[in-house]
């Protein structure tokens, strides 16, 4: 059987960002992949946590996501 056309969910966007219940789009923050141990504590920390995703971007990243807002 073929699966019928229609909006698909560009999986690069989805693994990236997450929407929440409200409407916010949230993203990991860069600079955490490699060379941790050259970065002080203090920076090490406030870069583990999700941050939000500048205003000018979030209607793309939504738009990608048709079935999460």
């Amino acid at each position: 059987m073929r699966r019928p056309k229609g909006i698909k969910t560009r999986k690069s966007v989805a693994k990236r960002f997450k929407i929440t219940a409200r409407g916010k789009v949230l993203r990991s923050s860069a600079g955490r992949r490699h060379l941790a141990q050259s970065k002080n504590p203090k920076r090490r920390r406030s870069l583990r946590g999700l941050t939000g995703v500048d205003p000018t971007d979030v209607y793309r990243i939504t738009q990608s996501l048709p079935f999460s807002h």
